[in-house]
């Protein structure tokens, strides 16, 4: 069936469609109020350039009916998170924010969790950034002694010595008192810290009517930073209410969407997300919107939205408070209307900083490249293969490519390779064997020959891989060495066959590029060899050891994570992997060098 016919058998109801490109392969997914007006929307009329793209990749297309527009923006963030479709908004971090929590036991503990469980503690939050969570916390537990210890142990912590915990696994706690500081930190949490600055106030005069001044200068320094933690919360609104405001701004396929936090009527931090997008600007912020809520049980008692489209965002708005059951606003006057506005000015200013600063870091790797042809009196290199030995006293050795696409590594493209025919620390040999196995692949494959290969090497590297490319292959690429100094860093820059002398600039950017190339294929071949040695030497020290094969290896990798720590463990310890004693003596008689 063709896609005009499956078009023409749409329902006019609500659900989700999945969209396919020629390999199967679902690639955006989406909901609507109508399946039928939606979907076809997609084939017909005239779309921008960046949803042309979306379009021209759809080959096939699956849909899937709800009762209602509530059940379909559920199931389209569930979809979204299942699928990870190419050209969806993808939450791709799965950010969660920090909560502050106070748990659910008979001595409960104050905490930082990012995931909100129905656990029946009490979660306070979410802070917009894991750093002002645990400041919090750690301001609470200078003041208050809850527990600290996530077990209870059998004699008090250190925390207890130092007065900031009752230390209920061994002393008698009184529950009142310990229900009380409970309440105190609620109080605190929920935003009624001037009772908590009061009551220290109150403790500090009377520390120092008692000439207790060590004492009363602690209660001072915990007022000032029960201050300097407020005085980042800048007041908006009187009502108190929890509330997230959004706003967003979109051009050029990129769209970012700045969520303000506002707890107990205090505007505390915003979160910026920054991405490219290809459906229709409203629809994927929409989608944002409900992707940031799904799963996550610590909701505001508010949110409030930028103006849009009326009947879309009638939909989505009701559609989201069926699903939340929490109020969805478009404020129309006054402050809030005024935030929402904001949340959108700044959501603008940093996709137009996003531009400009792509702007002008094409302009300056464009030059560098555009420079590093006329220095080399060829054409622009825009495809730079660089490469790179790495071995230690010639053993392991390896070598790796590194790719520059206009100035820009294209990491997809890198390559490593173990060294197969060379023994020793032969550098030139191991480029020539190198250089072979690259370029006879390309010219098997049909692959892009490069502008300029980098060779991490001097004259003795040029020759050796200009041997390989003309005289075995018939390939003419023109070749850059980059000679080192002995502090390790670029000193020459030669060229050709005759290994020319290239007089750049330190300062130019062209200079500049080159040295980072080289610093980038070191790099990768450097981190390469360090891998390759390291699995060498486990291995090899393991595989002498009769009645160890790759399994039992591969457990006892998995279990003790290091093979000094299976040198110091016991036998007893070998029994959870399921090793008897026999092996595990032979085994740590073995690393350590016994007979």
């Amino acid at each position: 069936m063709n896609l005009q016919e499956k078009l023409s058998l749409l329902p006019a109801k609500p659900g989700c469609y999945l969209m396919k490109n020629d390999a199967g392969e679902i690639i955006y997914v989406g909901k609507a109020k109508v399946l039928k007006n939606r979907v076809r929307s997609y084939f017909t009329g005239s779309h921008d350039e960046k949803t042309q793209r979306l379009v021209a990749n759809i080959t096939d297309f699956e849909y899937i009916i709800t009762d209602s527009p509530t059940e379909a923006l559920i199931l389209e963030c569930n979809l979204i998170k299942q699928y990870k479709p190419q050209y969806n908004i993808l939450l791709k971090d799965d950010k969660t924010y920090p909560y502050l929590k106070i748990t659910n036991e008979t001595h409960p503990r104050l905490d930082v969790v990012r995931k909100v469980h129905k656990d029946h503690g009490r979660y306070f939050g979410p802070y917009p950034s894991a750093q002002a969570a645990h400041e919090t916390k750690r301001l609470l537990s200078r003041i208050y002694p809850l527990r600290k210890c996530k077990t209870m142990k059998n004699r008090p912590c250190l925390y207890f010595h130092m007065g900031q915990c009752f230390a209920p696994c061994n002393e008698t706690v009184d529950v009142q008192k310990y229900e009380s500081i409970v309440a105190d930190i609620t109080r605190f949490l929920k935003g009624d810290y001037r009772s908590l600055c009061n009551d220290l106030k109150d403790k500090m005069h009377r520390a120092s009517e008692a000439l207790d001044f060590e004492r009363a200068k602690d209660f001072r320094d915990q007022i000032a930073a029960i201050q300097a933690i407020m005085e980042k919360q800048k007041i908006i609104l009187t009502d108190n209410l929890d509330r997230d405001i959004f706003g967003y701004y979109a051009q050029n396929g990129w769209m970012c969407v700045q969520v303000f936090f506002m707890r107990q009527g205090k505007l505390i931090e915003r979160d910026v997300s920054l991405f490219k997008h290809y459906g229709e600007e409203q629809e994927d912020f929409m989608s944002f919107v409900s992707q940031y809520y799904h799963e996550n049980h610590a909701l505001p008692k508010e949110i409030l939205l930028p103006e849009m489209d009326e009947s879309l965002l009638l939909d989505d708005a009701l559609a989201l408070e069926d699903w939340l059951s929490i109020k969805v606003k478009v404020p129309q006057r006054g402050p809030k209307k005024e935030l929402v506005e904001l949340a959108s000015k700044n959501a603008r200013v940093a996709v137009e900083e996003r531009f400009l600063f792509l702007e002008k870091d094409f302009n300056r790797t464009h030059k560098a490249i555009e420079d590093i042809g006329n220095a080399f009196n060829i054409e622009i290199p825009k495809r730079i293969e660089a490469f790179d030995n790495s071995n230690i006293q010639g053993t392991d050795p390896v070598s790796a490519m590194v790719v520059y696409i206009d100035g820009k590594p294209a990491r997809k493209e890198y390559r490593k390779y173990k060294v197969r025919t060379v023994e020793g620390a032969d550098d030139y040999s191991t480029m020539r064997e190198v250089i072979r196995r690259r370029y006879m692949r390309v010219l098997k494959d049909n692959l892009p020959l490069p502008d300029l290969i980098v060779i991490d090497g001097g004259k003795g590297h040029i020759s050796s891989v200009i041997d390989v490319l003309e005289n075995e292959l018939g390939l003419d690429i023109p070749i850059c060495g980059l000679k080192k100094n002995r502090e390790h860093k670029t000193e020459q820059i030669l060229f050709g066959k005759e290994a020319q002398v290239i007089p750049l600039e330190r300062s130019s950017e062209a200079f500049y590029l080159l040295q980072r190339i080289q610093e980038e294929v070191h790099r990768f071949a450097i981190t390469f060899h360090r891998q390759t040695k390291s699995k060498n030497t486990f291995t090899s020290a393991l595989d002498n050891i009769k009645g160890v094969g790759e399994k039992r290896r591969k457990a006892l990798l998995k279990h003790f994570g290091s093979l000094q720590k299976i040198r110091e463990a016991s036998v007893e310890d070998f029994r959870q992997i399921g090793i008897g004693d026999v092996l595990a003596k032979q085994i740590i008689d073995a690393l350590n060098d016994k007979p």
